[in-house]
């Protein structure tokens, strides 16, 4: 008899190119062998290269969907991306009071790789607000965490500003910094603080943030603790990353499908997960 796969709803913006977004999403968690649910926040116009616009969608309508799939489904985790608007925001908060037992990891996304702003002030401070005290993992880059933490310079002040603001675990990436590694630091209510160092790969990455999040989400789907689960989702998306390839003209896209998973017991099983073979090293 098969294993239940874990259900995670993902509830974020479509990437036309298939780099980020939804897509990123569906991917990352198929290769975790989870089910993905899906909920778009906003389409957009965007290639490797940058998002030229974003079109939010209804905000009743993406609350009719979370609340029709939390009728449907047990969901194991919720992870949040891209989001658009003020109004989407409020309507996500409120479907998530209704799942509380659902571990939710956000990953605020600010800004496109282009550097186009895709978030206003309106909108970072609802998120603060009204997101932030349900979220179990929040997931910013370096550059993201310091607008979220009013422009704070240190990376440490800024983890415990965004636990402040509710957060229970924060993992700030640290791809934008300039560090000869990519260091993480990872930052907890429990007083716990970890970093992890990642050798630099020589591209920039479209979708690795989605990446990251969407795997943090799989494997604590799996039954992981968000330090636990942590981990594992920066190996995962090292390797995808290393083995990103370049279908436009733009940055790399990670290749999800190269680490594609065959068997998955839960935590405390041997092994964890025995991965295909990768022959692309």
């Amino acid at each position: 008899m098969n294993q239940k796969k874990p259900v995670v709803l993902t509830i974020s913006g479509h990437d036309p190119s298939g780099g980020a977004g939804i897509q990123a999403d569906i991917e990352t968690l198929a290769t975790l062998d989870c089910h993905t649910c899906s909920v778009i926040t906003a389409l957009t116009d965007q290639d490797t290269q940058n998002v030229i616009s974003i079109y939010p969608q209804n905000s009743r309508q993406i609350s009719a969907q979370i609340k029709t799939l939390f009728n449907d489904f047990s969901i194991d985790t919720i992870k949040i991306g891209l989001i658009g608007h003020s109004s989407i925001a409020i309507a996500i908060s409120d479907c998530l009071m209704q799942c509380p037992m659902a571990p939710v990891i956000f990953d605020p996304v600010l800004a496109a790789g282009g550097g186009n702003r895709l978030a206003d002030l309106e909108l970072i401070s609802t998120m603060q607000e009204r997101l932030f005290p349900l979220t179990t993992l929040l997931t910013p880059n370096s550059d993201e965490a310091r607008i979220l933490s009013s422009n704070r310079k240190s990376l440490d002040a800024c983890g415990q500003s965004l636990l402040a603001l509710g957060c229970t675990n924060v993992l700030i990436t640290g791809t934008h910094e300039n560090e000869s590694a990519v260091v993480n630091r990872y930052y907890s209510s429990k007083n716990k603080t970890d970093s992890s160092s990642w050798e630099r790969l020589p591209h920039s990455y479209h979708g690795s943030g989605c990446t990251l999040a969407a795997s943090v989400a799989g494997y604590m789907a799996w039954g992981f603790d968000a330090r636990s689960a942590v981990q594992h989702a920066q190996n995962y998306t090292w390797k995808t990353l290393k083995n990103g390839y370049q279908p436009g003209k733009g940055q790399y896209v990670p290749d999800r499908l190269s680490q594609k998973q065959f068997e998955i017991n839960k935590p405390g099983g041997t092994p964890i997960f025995r991965q295909t073979p990768d022959h692309r090293n």
